[in-house]
């Protein structure tokens, strides 16, 4: 009988070898490894675009303000451009500007696959030429040249004036360049300057005291005459008091108008006289010339005054020449102004919303729909929420408050149109869903223990929430309100519709009582970046003050939540042990 052996063992290790293959594979797929790639790959991603997107902001603001050589560009056919280099860039030739290209160079774009380069410069003078920039294609250009004697001159009108100084009137005495001593302007150009900030007082605030005393003469007639009657003794003694303080208000109008007059009469003695580059000469009182300078002769220190200046004008005055010049200090008030009145709105109403569904509320069919509901708020377009803004508080809450508290004004409305206090409501209505949530999250995470034992102690139960339960949840209750105010400050589409304005002269905050007007239009930054950017005359003359505000919007926005962070970080500090 022969014996057969047989090989279990070739089996067995086959068996377990399929079985480690197997478990190899499931735990690669359990450990997720691709997956941590992925998700790696993509915040980095995220963060190279945001880092992206800053550092183009940043660089694109920060150099905004900082002098630019003046180009004297002298064309193949003779004709000269002088301005400062704006940018550059490819463009591709058509058959007519080839045609009158000279040879040599239409074999250079023909060898360039048909691409030629061109330089956008700002030419200014929008009086003369009707345009503040030209393209100039480099197949024209003959030569370039930086002179020193090239004038860079900013007006409050017209834009800038790129050219020579030809000469000058001071004091009414006539001054050729040649003898015009560069510190002797510069006096001039001092005393003209504050002889205009002179009438600018006299004008707006002296006649503007004026004009507000009389008005509020007006409506004490008006008001008079609605309580009493026509014919009532109430009225025509309002009448006459009127009358007779209008009589010493003209008196002191007519003295200023005389004194104002006398200044534009002596200011219209110092002018200077500039000669574009084609020879056209263009004559500028002294005063409306905001500062002047020579860009290509100008030292390191030089420009970095002219670049300070500059920023000191953008931060501390008010725009001009459609808002693409001078300063946003309107606009910087009126963000603030609003995001903290939205932050007096939002903060109350969120926290108490949220109190009310997690610690009163009997949790159930209807809480849910409210959370649900409340959810889905933050998802609504913001411009839904200006035009209820506009339509409940401005012309029904609004249109009320003036029937009742100000008939004299009508048909005038006072809170009947948007205003900076509707704006604040509207927004708040639009930020609350965040707060609401994070609130209620932060009060979820409060301890059930703590609450306990403060009902043990012989707390009642709102004693528990004011002294145990908010001031442990106050470092979430805190983040809730700083997403609220950054979505707040940012956004534009509501704010179009219930307040804000392209130019806002009047402040909500001045001297008149009640010194805070809450119904006043008012400037923001995120409109303000809107209007320069897409609605000014010269989308390549807004361009670099889009940046600079939008700069300026970021980093109103970091200090603010930079604040408030700062106080949650206290708040944390001091309940170390309800963080969450």
């Amino acid at each position: 009988m022969t014996a057969v052996n047989i090989d279990t063992a070739a089996p067995a290790a086959k068996a377990k070898s399929s079985v480690y293959r197997r478990a190899h594979a499931s735990d690669l797929s359990a450990v997720g490894e691709p997956f941590q790639w992925v998700l790696g790959g993509a915040l980095a991603l995220g963060c190279i675009l945001i880092a992206g997107l800053l550092l183009l902001v940043f660089w694109n603001g920060l150099v905004t303000f900082w002098p630019k050589p003046i180009e004297v560009v002298r064309l193949t056919d003779g004709a000269m451009v002088a301005g400062e280099p704006f940018r550059s860039e490819s463009f591709r030739v058509t058959a007519d500007q080839l045609a009158k290209v000279p040879a040599d160079k239409r074999a250079a774009i023909a060898a360039n696959d048909g691409f030629a380069d061109r330089t956008l410069y700002r030419i200014g003078n929008y009086d003369i030429y009707n345009d503040d920039f030209r393209w100039v294609p480099d197949y024209d250009v003959a030569s370039v040249e930086r002179p020193a004697d090239m004038v860079y001159v900013e007006r409050l009108e017209w834009g800038p004036l790129i050219g020579r100084i030809k000469s000058a009137v001071v004091n009414g005495a006539a001054v050729p360049a040649d003898r015009l001593s560069p510190a002797g302007l510069a006096a001039a150009h001092d005393a003209a300057r504050a002889r205009w900030a002179q009438i600018r007082h006299i004008e707006r605030d002296l006649i503007g005291d004026i004009n507000h005393t009389i008005e509020k003469g007006r409506l004490r007639v008006r008001s008079a005459e609605l309580s009493s009657g026509a014919d009532s003794p109430a009225y025509k003694a309002a009448q006459q008091r009127f009358t007779e303080a209008n009589v010493k208000l003209q008196e002191q109008f007519q003295a200023l108008t005389k004194q104002a007059q006398a200044l534009r009469a002596e200011d219209a003695k110092d002018t200077v006289t500039f000669a574009e580059i084609g020879g056209k000469e263009k004559s500028v009182p002294l005063s409306a010339v905001v500062r002047f300078f020579r860009p290509n002769e100008l030292s390191v220190f030089g420009k970095l005054g002219i670049y300070l200046s500059r920023w000191w004008e953008f931060l501390s005055t008010e725009p001009r020449e459609a808002n693409t010049e001078g300063g946003i200090l309107p606009a910087i008030f009126g963000t603030v102004a609003m995001t903290l009145l939205l932050v007096v709105f939002v903060a109350p109403f969120g926290v108490i919303t949220a109190l009310y569904l997690r610690e009163y509320a009997k949790q159930g069919r209807l809480v849910a729909v409210v959370r649900i509901s409340v959810n889905n708020l933050a998802g609504v377009p913001s411009i839904v929420y200006g035009v209820f803004g506009l339509g409940f508080f401005a012309y029904i809450v609004g249109g009320s408050i003036d029937q009742v508290f100000f008939p004299e004004r009508l048909p005038s409305p006072t809170f009947g149109t948007g205003g900076l206090f509707w704006a604040a409501l509207t927004l708040a209505l639009l930020t609350v869903p965040v707060v609401i949530v994070a609130t209620e999250e932060a009060l979820a995470a409060v301890p059930r223990s703590m609450r306990e034992g403060s009902l043990a102690c012989g707390a009642s139960k709102w004693q528990t929430i004011r002294r145990i339960v908010l001031p442990r949840a106050m470092p979430g209750i805190m983040t809730g309100i700083i997403l609220a105010m950054a979505r707040g400050a940012g956004e534009v589409a509501p704010l179009m519709l219930v307040g804000v304005v392209k130019l806002a002269p009047e402040l909500p905050i001045d001297g008149y009582f009640p010194f805070i007007h809450l119904e006043r239009s008012f400037m923001h930054l995120g409109f303000h970046i809107y209007d320069v950017g897409f609605q000014s005359r010269n989308s390549e003359a807004g361009k670099p003050m889009v940046f600079v505000t939008t700069l300026l919007l970021i980093l109103l926005i970091v200090v603010m939540n930079a604040t408030a962070i700062y106080f949650r970080n206290r708040l944390r500090r001091r309940f170390a042990g309800s963080q969450f």
